[in-house]
């Protein structure tokens, strides 16, 4: 709409990662014996952190190879770096996800798993708000973060009860998308 202000899908990110720390903190305030509460935030806080992730390495990522420097502690001090950091850490994450599904929701266990999630989850959101985010915001100019806010903000719509996680070799992907 001409003259409406533009969206930018750095800050959708960051929008994300705001709802992704309320999750994990309704988490830790759910009476572990109350498994059917544990299990349906459970459910909505792994499918968005697939989606989430999934929507980044389709519209963030290819563009920020093309228009990025490396920011602040970037990997090596590359874009490359940054991103294959990036990768290897929505790897991570997948990973820790899929552990949780090894304990009995409530058990000790399984708030342990659903915990290491949100470290790897948490560490990586840093990164990428110091490295990602700050690289984008420097170096893509709106119009491009208002068109790739558009496609990645339509992805998690139509994804909202999940995508299939698929873990991704960080150099193929540098390769892929560089």
């Amino acid at each position: 709409m001409p003259g409406a202000p533009a969206m930018d899908i750095t800050q959708l990110i960051l929008d994300d990662h705001a709802e992704q720390r309320r999750l994990f903190s309704i988490i830790e305030q759910i009476d572990p014996k109350d498994t059917d509460a544990l299990t349906k935030v459970w459910g909505r806080l792994s499918a968005f952190l697939d989606v989430h992730a999934e929507a980044e390495e389709r519209f963030f990522y290819p563009e920020l190879l093309k228009q990025g420097d490396g920011a602040n502690d970037a990997e090596d001090g590359t874009v490359e770096g940054e991103t294959e950091d990036a990768i290897e850490d929505h790897n991570k994450l997948r990973n820790a996800v899929k552990a949780v599904a090894n304990h009995k929701v409530g058990s000790k266990a399984w708030f342990e798993a659903v915990g290491e999630a949100n470290v790897v989850n948490s560490k990586h959101m840093g990164e990428e708000e110091r490295q990602g985010l700050t690289d984008f915001r420097m170096n893509a100019d709106i119009d491009m973060r208002h068109d790739l806010a558009v496609k990645f903000a339509a992805f998690e719509a139509e994804h909202i009860t999940g995508v299939k996680p698929v873990n991704k070799d960080p150099e193929t992907y540098i390769e892929k998308h560089g």
